[in-house]
């Protein structure tokens, strides 16, 4: 399965380090956080805003669902140039996470955030970011891990939700980390590229997806990880995808099942599961289910494995991941660079 011709770069190598990377991010936010010299002020605020765009924000976003029903202040995850409204004063807490530390649109909030009054924080392997902590003299979490930013998700998550344990604002979740790391690993064993297909579920839903529309279904703390499964499609696979979140999709995309053919007959619904959903949410799957199949839409839909929400939330990642990257192999594309993005960026430095 592993085509090193396909895959120069290693993106295989990084999605599989995935375990490691998020226990060397934890390790790393547990020598780092203490020494940052927060003060009392960080663990007083009433909001919390995570500004960054891409793979670096997408462990706000994990964070969130994560903590939402624990973490006595709200947070947001701005993606943008602009910062709310809200934010303004010390009582608001904005941390900016960009992996190359040059993210216009991060960086544009951030100094907003400063220019307003906010408490700020950063995560970032350098860049202008860590100058203007530097020159600020703003807290930086700083790791290096060279890759594509959407490879080192583990940086981008671990260090927030240390963080937030750190401040008091949440429980310490070491041990849920250590459960995460170890489900990934156990998991790993079974959808690795060594494993047959026929065993193989990543492989098979590599198989599946591919030449289809893939759309991702979440409810609760897997929406954001339905999102990184979208996302994944995208950039590794260089596919259209698209992600839904639930009991909302039960509000207006069920409608749309039916029409234009072209795409009922041609996309998949993989849904995003935890034994952990309530009662009602088991419902709202089973019926949803039923509406596709109704449609003669293609589903199908994964366990995710671990007891704690974080073991779930990052088992189905590192089933995304692979199946992200085994899809890049079959479309024969290489799942490393990101030239829409690269040229994007190039015609809007000659602005």
């Amino acid at each position: 399965m592993i085509d090193s011709n396909l895959d120069p770069q290693g993106m295989l190598t990084h999605v599989l380090n995935l375990p490691q990377t998020c226990a060397d991010a934890w390790e790393l936010a547990a020598r780092t956080c203490p020494q940052l010299g927060l003060s009392d002020a960080y663990a007083q605020v009433r909001h919390i805003v995570v500004v960054g765009m891409g793979g670096s924000a997408i462990g706000g976003d994990l964070l969130a669902a994560l903590v939402a029903d624990e973490c006595p202040c709200p947070i947001l995850v701005q993606r943008g140039y602009e910062l709310p409204a809200f934010v303004r004063g010390p009582d608001t807490l904005v941390i900016a996470a960009s992996y190359s530390g040059n993210t216009e649109e991060t960086l544009s909030a951030f100094r907003q955030a400063r220019d307003r009054g906010a408490l700020l924080l950063a995560l970032s392997t350098g860049g202008e970011l860590a100058r203007l902590c530097d020159a600020w003299r703003v807290p930086l979490i700083r790791f290096s891990y060279p890759s594509q930013p959407r490879a080192a998700l583990g940086y981008s998550l671990a260090p927030l939700v240390y963080l937030l344990g750190h401040l008091g604002l949440i429980a310490d979740r070491s041990a849920d980390m250590a459960e995460a790391v170890k489900v990934m690993r156990a998991w790993q064993a079974e959808i690795g590229p060594d494993v047959p297909l026929e065993r193989n579920l990543a492989r098979r839903l590599a198989g599946q997806l591919t030449k289809r529309l893939p759309v991702v279904y979440g409810a609760g703390w897997l929406e954001p990880v339905a999102r990184r499964w979208k996302t994944q499609f995208n950039e590794n696979a260089k596919e259209w995808a698209f992600f839904e979140g639930l009991p909302e999709l039960n509000h207006n995309a069920v409608v749309g099942y039916g029409l234009p053919d072209v795409i009922r007959q041609g996309a998949m619904v993989v849904i995003l599961r935890s034994k952990a959903e309530s009662p009602r949410i088991q419902a709202r799957w089973r019926v949803t289910r039923e509406l596709l199949r109704q449609e003669g839409v293609a589903t199908d839909q994964v366990e995710a494995r671990g007891a704690s929400r974080l073991a779930q939330m990052l088992s189905l990642i590192h089933l995304g991941d692979l199946v992200s990257v085994y899809m890049a192999y079959l479309n024969q594309v290489d799942p490393t660079p990101v030239a829409p993005i690269a040229y994007l960026k190039a015609q809007l430095a000659q602005l």
